[in-house]
């Protein structure tokens, strides 16, 4: 009794206490995030120097790289950014309250119940396409809900949220493929919201994630002491005064609005989720307090970066964006599996 109260009197909190070999990292991430918006808004078909660029950010210079900088770069890096935020957040939240490495939002059916809700909008219903949104977070949160309730047995075990969120990912992503199938005439819409693209990004699209981004990362870090408690036996986070499953609940919804938001605006993007909460925890550690904002910080360079490799590698053929982050996002993904053993 003693030690538990020990606990709660501030050993923890102590234990989890800011280090300054972690603000350095964070500062590295910020800088790498800086530098990747930076190359994106620079590279592609039409090189901008960086002088230039500076000069039409900071300065209204009407040059003749005006239009192209402000009108489809910038937009399309920063919506990249806030997809590439959103999603990692999504991913290091649903590690922490699952205590799973293999959790993300692909992967426990988040994404897929975001995705098949925003195809059948795409297909069905093209002219509603400001309902993609919306839409999304409704079916990522009753795919969670639905991963809750077959998994539900005397509690919570993430052995059992894992699996059944495989079986209602591909039972979503049945239905998918069946609605390509019956409308095929109709698939050429939906082929790059399937593989994830910025190809479209633009300042509404912006507009419609950017709030959901900003709230999305303040509640994180509102709540990443909650996340560290969770990182404890159920048990011993109930003994610090902790509602385990409402919290599981809440932060559920809040990952599976990070990732519907991205999956509405980019596609199914994967591995975003999945790999960089673990790159940032194996230079991070794995206090959630900085754990956020490194995440976060890293998947809007991660993105970034990623969109101007599919941009520029095959120019004047651009690829998907979630093309180059699968190539990237699996060996990384082997390389940890080798690593953990």
């Amino acid at each position: 009794m003693q030690n538990k109260l020990a606990l709660q009197k501030g050993g923890f909190k102590r234990k989890w206490r800011w280090k300054p070999s972690s603000i350095l990292i964070l500062a590295v991430f910020f800088i790498f995030a800086l530098a990747s918006l930076s190359i994106g808004v620079a590279r592609g078909a039409v090189s901008i120097p960086l002088a230039e660029m500076g000069s039409i950010l900071f300065l209204g210079e009407q040059s003749d790289h005006y239009g192209i900088l402000m009108n489809i770069r910038l937009p399309r890096a920063l919506v990249g950014a806030a997809v590439g935020i959103n999603l990692a957040l999504a991913g290091a939240i649903l590690q922490g309250i699952m205590k799973n490495p293999l959790a993300d939002p692909q992967i426990i059916g988040v994404n897929a119940g975001a995705g098949f809700v925003a195809i059948t909008i795409l297909i069905l219903f093209p002219q509603s396409q400001w309902l993609l949104t919306p839409g999304a977070f409704i079916g990522a949160m009753l795919a969670a809900i639905l991963v809750y309730a077959l998994s539900w047995k005397n509690g919570i075990q993430t052995t059992r949220i894992i699996l059944a969120g495989v079986a209602v990912a591909s039972l979503l992503g049945a239905g998918v493929s069946g609605l390509l199938v019956f409308y095929s005439d109709r698939v050429h819409g939906a082929m790059q919201f399937i593989v994830g693209g910025l190809g479209t990004s633009s300042w509404p699209q912006l507009k419609i994630i950017a709030p959901y981004t900003i709230i999305g990362l303040l509640l994180a870090l509102i709540s990443s002491n909650r996340l560290n408690l969770l990182l404890l036996s159920d048990n011993n986070a109930r003994s610090l005064g902790l509602n385990v499953e409402g919290n599981r609940l809440l932060l559920t919804a809040l990952a599976s609005l990070l990732a519907a938001s991205a999956v509405s605006i980019v596609g199914l993007l994967g591995f975003v989720g999945l790999v960089v909460p673990h790159a940032a925890r194996l230079m991070i550690g794995n206090n959630y307090r900085m754990l956020i904002p490194a995440s976060a910080l890293l998947g809007a360079g991660v993105v970034t970066l990623s969109d101007m490799i599919a941009r520029t590698v095959f120019a004047p053929i651009e690829l998907p964006v979630g093309i180059v982050m699968a190539a990237v996002g699996a060996p990384f993904f082997l390389y940890l599996l080798k690593r953990g053993g």
